[in-house]
């Protein structure tokens, strides 16, 4: 180990700040262990190690890699803009159907929970069963004071799953029957459950954009940053060519 030495204070810059006493005298003494194993078992490593050339190769290699890697973020950072207009965006996404597809149902809708024992049901049962404004204001109204659960979903994407969670509903495929049965009206020994689906798409079915947009936007910038980096490669090939840095026989 000669030649190598461990400093008090790249110690202290390693040891965690707010440790107590007993506990610093641990952490110094594995960290002075561990210091010492890694540099015997280097000096070890590289005596018994035939192929010292190869080595330094792939440490080469990394180190190109490493720069390039770094030079092209520096350059897509202060070329591109992850800001993409939201026009662009959709029409990515437009363009890409494929891309975006659902591995799990969604809904759209609205679900309340009331006890055996709530007044004017029959209200309710007719109030859920729309999305007329006027029936959603009076549910609202209605479930501040008697409901033990409300979802309006009416104008977001929720997973299935989410919902049937909410439900004591026992069916083999609770999917397909939610799909099927867009009015729902379930009760067990203390409930009554009430859900309405305004909108479902299933597993397989495009997503919907707005469920989509993160994922669409995200393509799309890797897409132009590859787009980027390739004209970036192409033009300084071009002018190695035309500075004769590279010539053809």
């Amino acid at each position: 180990m000669d030649g190598n030495f461990l400093y008090k204070e790249d110690l202290t810059a390693a040891l965690p700040v707010g440790v107590s006493k007993d506990d610093s005298i641990l952490f110094t003494e594995h960290y002075i262990r561990s210091w010492a194993e890694e540099i015997l078992l280097y000096e070890k490593a590289e005596n018994n190690i035939p192929d010292n050339a190869g080595i330094d190769q792939l440490v080469e290699n990394y180190r190109k890699a490493l720069i390039m890697h770094t030079y092209q973020q520096e350059l897509i950072n202060q070329r591109l803009t992850k800001d993409l207009p939201e026009e662009d965006v959709v029409a990515y996404y437009e363009q890409n159907k494929e891309l975006f597809k659902l591995d799990f149902p969604l809904i759209k809708g609205l679900f309340i929970k009331v006890p055996l024992t709530a007044p004017q049901l029959a209200n309710v049962r007719k109030w859920y069963k729309t999305e007329k404004q006027e029936a959603v204001e009076h549910l609202e109204k209605y479930s501040l004071q008697n409901a033990v659960k409300y979802e309006y979903f009416y104008d977001k994407w929720v997973s299935v799953a989410d919902i049937l969670e909410l439900l004591p509903l026992q069916v083999e495929t609770p999917e397909i029957y939610v799909n099927r049965h867009r009015q729902i009206e379930l009760k067990d020994t203390a409930f009554y459950y009430f859900l309405n689906v305004s909108d479902y798409r299933s597993a397989g079915d495009q997503k919907p954009y707005e469920f989509a947009r993160s994922e669409a936007k995200d393509l799309l910038v890797n897409q132009r940053q590859v787009n980027f980096m390739k004209q970036v490669k192409d033009d300084l090939y071009k002018q190695a060519v035309s500075k004769k840095k590279i010539i053809y026989n």
